[in-house]
């Protein structure tokens, strides 16, 4: 797996899909790696040069300083952007991965062509929420919070009959580093991008899951009310809706970006 030096620190990356064809940056969740978008990329690969990354602390990338911030992880994009010859892409993130993307369209505007943010919010509080589980993991690793995680990341329906593919996200839950986890943490409960929103000008969808207990159907509404260039379509699933509903969901990006 390639990877590049940026910030004393290595990430990791993969590039699928015709060089030539127009590029889509796919940024993972909160726990996750880049193989949380699996289920999208024979489809994706098709249309795009896809560029996947592990996000600092997770996957193959280094771990940040506990200090990190949402700028940290939107710094590390336009580094890898500039390192792969990248002027201007699309970009889909989930969760952390699309603050992310909230970060880069508005402070970087004339890099992002158009933008996906699935089950994200500008403001992701209480910062107590964020603490208590800074804790918990600092004392038993992320395998003290593993099983609530899930039950937040899919509904029971989908928990019950797609054993293999909750397993696979699990597997990916409980390889993140304690210390990577925790610093993620720090950066999602100091991140405050509401006063942000309005200087988006890139064309955007915002994603919601019905059932999502981390980021409700409302704070996905609020965000897409607040980004002038915005629309909202919600689905029947909770918060890793691209492995829940997986092709509900590829299609909803094809859609969007090919149209």
């Amino acid at each position: 797996m390639p990877a590049i030096r940026h910030d004393h620190l290595s990430l990791h990356y993969e590039i699928d899909g015709p060089d030539k064809s127009p590029c889509l940056i796919l940024s993972n969740a909160l726990g996750t790696s880049l193989d949380i978008w699996e289920p999208q990329l024979p489809v994706l690969s098709d249309h795009f040069k896809l560029l996947r990354y592990d996000g600092r602390g997770h996957g193959r990338s280094g771990v940040a300083s506990p200090t990190c911030t949402v700028s940290k992880f939107g710094e590390d994009v336009i580094a890898l952007m500039d390192h792969a010859g990248i002027e201007r892409a699309h970009f889909c993130g989930v969760a952390l991965g699309g603050m992310v993307g909230l970060w880069l369209a508005s402070h970087h505007p004339s890099r992002i062509e158009r933008l996906i943010v699935s089950n994200t919010a500008a403001l992701l509080g209480p910062s107590a929420m964020w603490d208590a589980r800074i804790q918990q993991v600092r004392a038993g690793g992320v395998e003290a919070i593993a099983p609530a995680v899930i039950e937040r990341w899919f509904t029971r329906d989908f928990q019950q009959h797609a054993t293999l593919q909750v397993s696979l996200v699990r597997s990916m839950l409980l390889a993140t580093s304690a210390s990577g986890y925790i610093a993620a943490c720090n950066a999602l409960r100091d991140a405050d991008l509401r006063d942000l929103l309005h200087r988006i000008v890139a064309p955007t969808l915002v994603l919601g899951g019905r059932y999502d207990k981390t980021t409700s159907p409302a704070q996905s509404r609020q965000l897409a009310d607040h980004i002038p260039t915005a629309r909202y379509v919600e689905l029947n699933a909770a918060h890793l809706m691209n492995w829940e509903v997986a092709q509900s969901y590829t299609k909803l990006i094809e859609e969007f970006l090919l149209n």
